[in-house]
């Protein structure tokens, strides 16, 4: 094949450095109980297995166990509160825009394939300006699985009208190379994003430090044989 139809990415930290915001949103929820606030730096590979998670080893840090209930509570917290502040400081990685530009250039089409919740990621992918680049966006309740479940790759692609055979993943952290692997599709790493796995040990198809690698390594890999 030549350069697929459809890449699709992963959001937060592959497409936005969303941390400050999230992390923001996880230490009022965490004060309102109490909870000492998280320092950035270390919580930022907290990030990725959605915004449960993200309470639920905010609290495991000051070795706090909550109910169910009360997770649920903070859980409503934390969501009411992000979205009021979902881009205060949550901007795309450096080169984010000329890479699509020159995919697009070349014939792709994106979509995005994420364990956030759907309103959320078009609500900050609104107020980013970059909704319109992205023939679908799919999150954690879109389908009712949330990655590495293949069903959620396999239908944001149908959704974005693209074919599996002709697409290539691109993330940050275990569950987007096991969707891919899953999926049976190539994936490419970024090394900036959010994992507490060091993403060339995941052992993706390719690696890219920064987003202007992207447009080669999507071409490297739509050269090769299926």
């Amino acid at each position: 094949m030549t350069l697929p139809r459809i890449v699709v990415f992963d959001l937060d930290g592959t497409l936005v450095d969303t941390a400050p915001d999230l992390i923001a949103a996880l230490n009022f929820a965490l004060d309102r109980e109490g909870v000492p606030p998280v320092p950035l730096k270390s919580a930022r590979n907290m990030i990725g297995a959605g915004a449960r998670k993200l309470i639920e080893r905010g609290l495991e840090l000051e070795g706090r166990m909550m109910s169910v209930a009360d997770v649920d509570r903070l859980m409503k917290d934390f969501i009411d509160y992000y979205a009021a502040h979902i881009a205060d400081a949550s901007r795309p990685f450096e080169g984010l825009e000329a890479a699509l530009d020159e995919l697009a250039a070349q014939g792709c089409r994106f979509a995005v394939c994420t364990n956030k919740l759907e309103w959320l990621s078009k609500l900050l992918l609104d107020q980013l300006g970059l909704s319109g680049r992205f023939s679908a966006i799919c999150g954690a309740d879109t389908f009712g699985v949330s990655k590495p479940d293949p069903i959620i790759l396999q239908q944001t692609v149908a959704r974005a009208g693209g074919d599996m055979a002709a697409t290539i993943m691109v993330g940050d952290a275990g569950p987007d190379v096991g969707v891919a692997r899953r999926a049976g599709i190539p994936v490419i790493g970024v090394e900036f994003g959010y994992t507490d796995v060091p993403i060339a040990e995941l052992k993706p198809d390719r690696l890219i430090g920064h987003m202007r690698e992207l447009p080669a390594a999507v071409e490297s890999l739509s050269k090769v044989p299926s």
